[in-house]
C-alpha cells in the first residue's frame, strides 16, 4: 500500500509518498480503508521534525483520516467491516500515522459516522473539537456573549465562527482581504475588521457599541497581542491559542492591570490538555459529530490534492492562502 514517511524533517520535499507494507491487526483494532485525509498544523509540525510530541522517524505525519471498516480483530465488539468511521491521532498513543491507504488503529480510538457526514467534512472535525473546547472551556465564569476572531477566515478559524454563532454569540472576525471577508461572512460572522488596515481594538469598540467583547481567540500572538485588552468587555478573556509571530516583549502584569477596571484574564489554551482526558475531548468529538450530522456546521473545503500530491498540499498549507480545509484523498 502507499504512504507518506518523513525520513529526514524539512520542507515539503521531504514528504516522501512511498509503497509500505500493510499494517498488522492486533486483536482489538480495526484496519480502515482511508477515504480522506485532513491537512493542519500538526502535520506540518512533524514534518518539520519540531513538534513536542513528535513521533520517532521515519514518521508518518497525517493526523486525521476517515474510512471504511476493512476488518476487525477478534475482540473487537460493536464495529463491524463496512462502518464508516473517524480516526484522529489525537486518541491515539502516538501522534501522526494517518497519511496511509489503510490505517490499522484500536478499535476504541475510532468514531463512527452517520451515513449522512462526509469522509471530507469529517476530517474537518478535530479543528471543531479545539474550537468547542476554545469557545467553551477557557473563558470567565459568565457565558461569553460576543467572540474577536482572529483570523477568522482559517481552519480553526472558520469553526470558531460557526460554533460561536451556534452558541448565539456577536462575532467579529480579522481578516486580510475581501475574498476572506467574504468567506468569513458565509460562514455566520457579524462584522469584518481588515486588521492590516484598520484599528482592531478601536474597531472591536465601536463595532459593540463601546462594552467590547467576552472572548479574544488568537492563535498570532507577537508584539499586538497584549493591545486585545482594551477590546475586552467586564471580566473577558483573551484565549492565545499558538503564537505564530511569537511571544510579546511587555510585562504581562504591567498590562493587565492598566485594565483593573475590567477584571480581564488571559489564558494559554492547547488541546494537549486533554491527552489524558479521554473522556473529554471524545465528548466534544461527539457533539461535533453530531453538529455536522444535523447541519448545524457546514466544514468549507478550500482545496483536494491526492494523496500522491502531498507535497503540494503541504506548500499550500504553508502559504497560508488557504481558507477553509485542505484534504486529500487516495490516489
Amino acid at each position: 500500500m502507499k504512504a507518506v514517511l518523513v525520513h529526514r524533517p524539512g520542507g515539503p520535499e521531504a514528504l516522501d509518498y512511498v509503497e509500505v507494507p500493510m499494517p498488522a491487526l492486533g486483536e482489538r483494532d480495526v484496519l480502515i480503508r482511508a477515504q480522506a485525509f485532513g491537512i493542519g498544523q500538526p502535520d506540518k509540525l512533524i514534518r518539520s521534525g519540531v513538534y513536542k510530541w513528535m513521533p520517532p522517524l521515519p514518521a508518518n505525519p497525517g493526523n486525521d483520516v476517515a474510512g471504511i471498516v476493512e476488518a476487525v480483530g477478534p475482540q473487537v465488539s460493536g464495529l463491524a467491516v463496512g462502518q464508516r468511521v473517524l480516526l484522529s491521532a489525537r486518541d491515539l498513543a502516538q501522534r501522526g500515522g494517518c497519511y496511509a491507504e489503510y490505517v490499522a488503529a484500536p478499535a476504541d480510538a475510532v468514531h463512527v459516522l452517520p451515513d449522512n457526514v462526509a469522509f471530507e467534512h469529517a476530517v474537518s472535525l478535530p479543528n471543531y473539537q479545539v474550537a468547542w473546547a476554545l469557545l467553551h472551556n477557557c473563558g470567565s465564569a459568565m457565558p461569553p456573549h460576543s467572540a474577536l476572531i482572529i483570523g477568522a477566515a482559517g481552519g480553526v478559524g472558520t469553526s470558531l465562527v460557526q460554533l460561536a454563532k451556534l452558541a448565539g454569540m456577536k462575532v467579529i472576525g480579522t481578516v486580510s482581504t475581501q475574498e476572506k471577508a467574504a468567506f468569513a461572512r458565509k460562514m455566520g460572522a457579524d462584522e469584518i475588521i481588515f486588521y492590516r488596515d484598520e484599528d482592531v481594538v478601536a474597531r472591536t469598540r465601536a463595532l459593540t457599541a463601546g462594552r467590547g467583547v467576552s472572548l479574544v481567540l488568537d492563535h498570532v500572538c507577537g508584539p499586538e497581542f497584549y493591545s486585545y485588552l482594551g477590546a475586552l468587555d467586564k471580566w473577558g478573556t483573551i484565549v492565545s491559542y499558538n503564537a505564530f509571530a511569537g511571544l510579546p516583549t511587555e510585562n504581562l502584569m504591567g498590562e493587565m492591570r492598566k485594565y483593573l477596571d475590567i477584571c480581564p484574564a488571559i489564558r494559554c489554551f492547547s488541546f494537549h490538555i486533554y491527552d489524558h482526558d479521554r473522556e473529554g475531548r471524545r465528548d466534544i468529538m461527539r457533539k461535533v459529530i453530531g453538529y455536522l450530522a444535523d447541519g448545524a456546521i457546514r466544514p468549507s473545503i478550500f482545496k483536494r490534492f491526492k494523496l500522491s500530491e502531498v507535497r503540494a498540499a503541504h506548500e499550500l498549507l504553508d502559504s497560508g492562502a488557504a481558507f477553509g480545509k485542505i484534504v486529500m484523498t487516495p490516489d
